[in-house]
């Protein structure tokens, strides 16, 4: 058997080959790799460069200083102060009730707290922490702070506060804020305003809080910092501070709105009193109230249930939504309109006999066996019923209409804050759409809206707003509650309501006619004794509107449950020769207007003219029960009475 030759040298040529593969593969991955670094270092430098500066910068957004609001002297009516609030953000914790009961080991948990977390929880689901405790204390802040490791999804944050000083007094007015909802995040998106917005937890919801949110919001900043890989700041970068928002000065005279919120007592109602040369409102009195500091921190259940389910519904704002017939302070309107549109002359008399008849519809006066021989000044003093049948059923209802337009019944005021109601002027349209099955607007109808009765309602604003026009003797200022605007950064001031709306055409006769008839209402008539020894000249007219039908019953109001009594009103203007104030008082089944609107509004009137009664309103806060921070300082605004 042979021995096998090698042959070398092909072993040789494969090994080469082999070699210079492996050679090649090396290059080529080398070639690779040089390529991807180039790619990375290079072509996508920028890219990279971002994503590495992102893990290591961070932008904390910072939330702006609301706005201050005060009231036309400067009194700091709704202001901000900072404290710690422990907050849970329930993405982080297993069991939110377990989170919470190991809190409450390290700091008190009240019912209340665990209440109103649970609302929050329910209402707000997101991936956002969610208060449980304001207010912390420097010791509660320390205690929870040295816990932290054992308490995930707990954080300790520093908040801005919004505090309202006098709590319920003025409550619908300004309003509150609150956590901002869905709805109102996709608003913000929509109107392209989510940049200010960041950082921020709160809006305005009702009053001039919601009305005026653009201005009082501000914009917000931000903090760039660096982070290590545990995201703890290292250092500051950059920071770019938020804008405060701006400042509001209110026409309201905080004085005269405790006299006036006082004056009611726990009787429910409305009292609206305006400057007519400005058109400033002085005083917007709905009452019952209620304390908007519940809302701040995200109000409790028991607390808004309370609230909600009041028979006295303290959350309506009476003079703004509240329709009501006007009863007999819709008179002096009725006189003016007569003799505007020639129906009457103010010497023209009418012998009342105590009833009016029309066909065969009979509708009494006040008075049994009527007032005897009354003119147009003396219908206004003793409140004649008869004499306003007369001039409703003379008269077309659609010139009427559109005469009572400009005085502002059935229409909007245009003021200042969201909500307003239009209440109701009829006309044959409008009886013709509202009652398909009866469209005619009978004479009846018409009789009756003649004393303030019927179809008509308007509400406590409107009947200021038109008081108001007459006191001007038909210039027409739109009524606002923000008299001036500050600007945060430049300090300056703008005025919000400059200029008349717009004038009503009024002969002066006309107009001295009915004011001679609101003084008799005062010296001589359903006026007289609740303005006995007034100091300063007035006029007035008491007003008392119907409930519920009679249907020719006699009405004796200790029959009849409480809140089916007659309302009560009274408006008047003082001093009359150039009314500085006009007013309307409104007290929900009151009764009589003389009896219980009447002297609410002299309280208000005492108090306008007499610095001593004014000055001394405020001696005592309205509401401490919160124990609130004392209000932070604000710029000046103040401007003379």
């Amino acid at each position: 058997m042979s021995a096998e030759l090698r042959n070398y040298d092909q072993e040789l040529f494969w090994f080469q080959r082999r070699l210079t593969l492996a050679a090649a593969l090396v290059v080529v991955c080398f070639l690779a790799l040089l390529g991807r670094f180039v790619f990375l270092q290079v072509v996508q430098h920028r890219h990279y460069a971002t994503l590495a500066e992102a893990n290591r910068i961070d932008i904390q957004p910072e939330a702006p200083n609301r706005g201050i609001i005060t009231d036309r002297n400067g009194v700091v009516l709704a202001s901000n102060y900072s404290a710690y609030t422990l907050e849970i953000n329930p993405q982080k914790v297993a069991n939110l009730d377990a989170a919470i009961d190991e809190v409450a080991k390290i700091v008190d948990i009240s019912q209340r707290d665990r209440r109103r977390f649970r609302r929050l929880y329910e209402e707000f689901r997101s991936n956002d922490s969610l208060p449980l405790k304001s207010r912390l204390s420097d010791e509660e802040v320390a205690r929870v702070a040295a816990n932290r490791y054992r308490l995930p999804g707990v954080e300790i944050k520093a908040r801005l506060f919004r505090q309202y000083p006098f709590g319920e007094v003025a409550s619908h007015v300004i309003g509150y804020i609150g956590r901002i909802n869905q709805g109102e995040k996709e608003r913000i998106e929509a109107q392209g305003l989510t940049a200010s917005y960041k950082g921020s937890d709160y809006i305005g919801k009702v009053g001039i809080e919601l009305s005026y949110e653009k201005e009082l919001h501000g914009t917000a900043g931000a903090t760039e910092v660096e982070v290590d890989a545990s995201r703890r700041v290292v250092r500051t970068l950059s920071r770019k501070p938020s804008t405060t928002g701006n400042n509001l000065q209110l026409s309201l005279d905080i004085r005269l709105q405790k006299i006036a919120e006082d004056a009611f007592g726990t009787r429910r109602g409305a009292l609206v009193a305006i400057e007519p040369s400005t058109g400033d409102v002085l005083a917007f009195v709905s009452r019952p109230g209620y304390d908007p500091n519940l809302f701040v921190d995200g109000i409790d259940p028991q607390n808004w249930e309370a609230l909600n389910t009041s028979d006295d519904k303290p959350l309506l704002n009476r003079p703004l939504r509240g329709a009501y017939p006007p009863g007999s302070t819709y008179k002096p309107f009725m006189a003016l309109m007569a003799q505007e549109l020639g129906v009457r002359t103010a010497q023209q008399t009418i012998s009342d006999p105590g009833f009016f008849r029309l066909g065969g519809g009979y509708w009494r006066d006040d008075k049994v066996g009527g007032h005897g021989v009354v003119d147009l000044v003396k219908s206004i003093a003793v409140s004649c019923d008869t004499y306003y049948y007369q001039i409703a059923a003379e008269t077309d209802i659609d010139e009427w209409a559109v005469f009572m337009k400009q005085f502002g019944f059935g229409q909007k005021t245009g003021i200042d804050i969201d909500g307003e109601l239009s209440g109701i002027l009829p006309t044959r349209e409008w009886k013709a759409k509202r009652f398909p099955k009866d469209p005619k607007l009978h004479v009846g109808d018409q009789v009756s809206l003649g004393i303030g009765q019927g179809f008509n309602t308007f509400t406590p604003l409107q009947m200021a707003h038109a008081t108001a026009i007459l006191a001007n003797r038909g210039t027409v200022f739109k009524p606002h509650l923000v008299k001036r605007v500050q600007d945060s950064r430049s300090g300056e001031a703008r005025l919000t309501q400059p200029t008349p709306a717009y004038t009503i055409p009024l002969k002066d006769a006309h107009v001295d006619a009915v004011m001679r008839g609101l003084e008799g209402v005062v010296k001589e008539g359903t006026g007289r004794t609740p303005f006995m020894n007034a100091k300063y000249t007035s006029g007035g007219k008491t007003g008392t509107a119907q409930v519920f039908s009679l249907r020719g019953g006699e009405y004796i109001a200790s029959q009849v449950a409480e809140r089916l009594r007659d309302h009560a009103w009274y408006i008047a203007l003082a001093p009359l020769e150039k009314p500085t104030i006009a007013l309307v008082a409104f007290v929900e089944n009151g009764g009589f207007g003389s009896e219980s609107a009447a002297p609410i509004a002299r309280k208000v009137l005492d108090a306008w003219f007499d610095p001593v009664v004014l000055g001394a309103a405020l001696k005592k806060p309205a509401d401490d029960r919160n124990a609130l921070p004392p209000a932070a300082e604000t710029p000046d605004m103040r401007r003379p009475r």
